[in-house]
Order: structure tokens, then sequence, then C-alpha cells
């Protein structure tokens, strides 16, 4: 939340993440996980991870046999076929374990590597993975894949799962990154924020704007030590359960059904998303 500027982050400038929270609703007090792989699978399963296994990054622990297995869980992209939607996930998967396939989506591209995926040569799309002749800023083709899905998907319910690498280690240069820049977390930050934009100026070119909801958060809080909101400092970090580790940012938007310019104060967490998406696409949960 330190790195939002409509959280009164002291530092940073976030213009098309404020712009979304000044359309919707900005949530005050809403908590992830501490860490990125137990809070995929509590957004994925609706439960938290102490039920379904998913307790800490599963690609670190596979070989244990432990993790939340989709055969055990009702994943929301699952739900969300049966009540008529097309799925995708574009970006971050593989601290969930299996393939986004195996959790219901009809379309997938990731990265076949853990951590940090910027500029590589390979990623998997659909199961494949796809090698390329040069290095290529995954980013740009992670958000390409999720805007022609939205473009083919647009005259029907569709569900975009986007979730992107930005910002995680390594801090390297961004495909908008200026020549002369010193600073790749700014960039990183702005590559994040830009990206925001252009997915609320596609929808909005598609005129699917009050027929969508836009969804912002985060996984966890940053690695990095946490900076200040309106001078008050940030204690914790990635990792910790204290306010730095685990509150994110949180904005709905969806014109003419979320009030705008609302901030909400009530507490929220990654479970309530399952729910949530089960009621506004009509599905019958399990």
């Amino acid at each position: 939340i330190d790195l939002m500027g409509c959280y009164g982050s002291d530092r940073f400038k976030t213009p098309h993440i404020d712009a979304l929270a000044a359309s919707g609703i900005r949530f005050e007090t809403c908590h992830s996980a501490p860490l990125c792989g137990p809070t995929r699978c509590e957004f994925n399963t609706g439960r938290y991870a102490f039920r379904t296994g998913g307790l800490i990054n599963q690609s670190w622990n596979a070989a244990g046999g432990q993790g939340a297995k989709s055969s055990d869980e009702f994943p929301v992209a699952r739900l969300l076929k049966q009540a008529g939607y097309a799925t995708c996930a574009s970006g971050k998967w593989r601290q969930v374990g299996e393939t986004p396939g195996d959790w219901g989506f009809d379309e997938w591209l990731t990265d076949p590597t853990a951590g940090g995926w910027f500029w590589e040569k390979s990623y998997t799309q659909n199961g494949k993975l796809v090698e390329r002749d040069k290095e290529v800023y995954c980013p740009d083709v992670a958000h390409e894949f999720a805007m022609d899905f939205v473009r083919r998907n647009r005259k029907g319910p569709f569900f975009l799962y986007y979730p992107t690498h930005l910002v995680h280690a390594p801090i390297v240069r961004t495909s908008a990154s200026a020549a002369s820049s010193q600073d790749f977390y700014a960039d990183m930050l702005a590559y994040l924020d830009n990206s925001v934009g252009k997915v609320a100026a596609e929808i909005d070119r598609l005129g699917l704007r009050k027929n969508t909801v836009i969804v912002f958060s985060g996984d966890n809080g940053t690695a990095r030590e946490s900076g200040t909101i309106g001078g008050r400092q940030i204690n914790g970090a990635k990792g910790s359960m204290w306010e730095g580790g685990s509150r994110v940012p949180l904005i709905a938007s969806w014109p003419g059904a979320t009030p705008a310019g609302r901030v909400s104060k009530d507490l929220v967490d990654f479970s309530d998303f399952h729910a949530t998406f089960a009621e506004l696409a009509g599905a019958t949960p399990p």
C-alpha cells in the first residue's frame, strides 16, 4: 500500500491506479497472506491455507507432495466456467502448483520459472513451451495475451485473471525504461501503473466498461523495507504478518454498480473473492 498514490504514498505516484480508485471503491483494510503462493491459493479456492495445504510457495515443497491440489478444491475459474464464462490466466502462476488449466482456465500464459519473469527467451502458453530467437520482455507478452483474450471474448461473459510479476525481484530495466534510468524499481511500478491504465482503456474502447468489474490488488507486501504513508511508517515487509507484509491495496471499479470515490474501511481478505465473483456471475457454489 505504501507504493500507491491513492493510499497516500510519500514517494510514488500511480495516476492510472488512482484513477481506477476514483471511479470505484478503494478498500482501506484488505489483507492477503504474507507470501504469494498462499495468497494465490486462497484467491483460487476461497479457503484459508490451513484448510487447503497451500501454506507456502508450492514450488518450494512440491517434492514433499504438500500444497493445495485442484482436484480437492472447487477453483473460482472452474466455478465461473460452469456459469458460461470463458476463463484466462496471464502472468505469474508457478507458486500455485500444477497448471492454470488444471485449475479451470481455458487459456493461459505463464512463466516456466519461479521468481521474477522479465527478459526471457521462453514462456509457457496453453501448456506448450514457446521459445523465441531473442529475449523478449515477458510482461509485454502477458499483457498482449490478456488483451487478445478480452477482444476475442467481448461478446460473451469472460473472466480474466491477470497476475503481473511486477514489482518483484530481480529489479531490472523494463521495456519502457529510459536509457538514462537509474531507478528500475520506480520503472517497474510505473510499468505496472501503465498496464492498469491500458486494461481500463481497452475495456472502454470495446464498449464493455458498464458490464465489467475491474479489481486491482496485491498478493503480499513489498520485500524491501516498507515506506511511509502521510509520514507514518509502515512496519513489516513480505513474509511478515505485520501491516507491511499482509495489508494490500484493493480497488473495485464497475461504473453504475460501485459508487465512484467511495472508501471502505470494511475488513476483507483474499478468501472473499471466490464467493463474490460466484455471486456476480450467478454461479452456484458447491
